[in-house]
């Protein structure tokens, strides 16, 4: 195992082990559950919008060390953005997981997400890398129809 590989596998249970933002808070505009059933991860995700930016991003999970760790960068990266910012954000993540190691992600923009590059080269768990990203992404939608402060 490289350095770089060991440094992604370190963040990624470090995210794992103390995960940010965990535990589901009140109050929230939006609440969505998502489960990935080829492997069982669960998870239920709250948004609360303020002045048309994502203010909080609470939930629970439950499942493998990279969904759990994947939905604490997400959360972290997503918090005080713009919808339309975030979208970006979820837009790239899915890219560089999809192109299977081909594409890598700006560390200033992504920070903590870059160790998800690894992952891109295992297909069936980009799945479990993406569920948090697809429950925020489909939160954020949700919200559009919600009037925030």
């Amino acid at each position: 195992m490289t350095d770089l590989q060991s440094l992604y596998r370190d963040i990624i249970l470090d995210h794992y082990r103390t995960p940010e933002y965990a535990g589901l808070r009140e109050p929230y505009d939006v609440e969505v559950t998502h489960i990935n059933p080829s492997c069982g991860d669960e998870l239920v995700l709250r948004i609360a919008m303020e002045s048309g930016e994502i203010h909080d991003i609470s939930y629970q999970a439950e499942g493998c060390s990279i969904s759990q760790a994947s939905m604490s960068v997400a959360a972290g990266l997503l918090i005080n953005t713009r919808p339309d910012q975030a979208f970006k954000l979820y837009d790239g993540f899915l890219a560089m997981l999809e192109g299977q190691g081909a594409i890598e992600l700006d560390e200033d923009t992504y920070g903590d997400a870059i160790a998800f590059q690894g992952v891109a080269q295992f297909p069936a768990r980009v799945k479990c890398a993406l569920l948090g990203w697809a429950a925020l992404r489909d939160a954020i939608i949700r919200t559009q129809g919600v009037k925030d402060d």
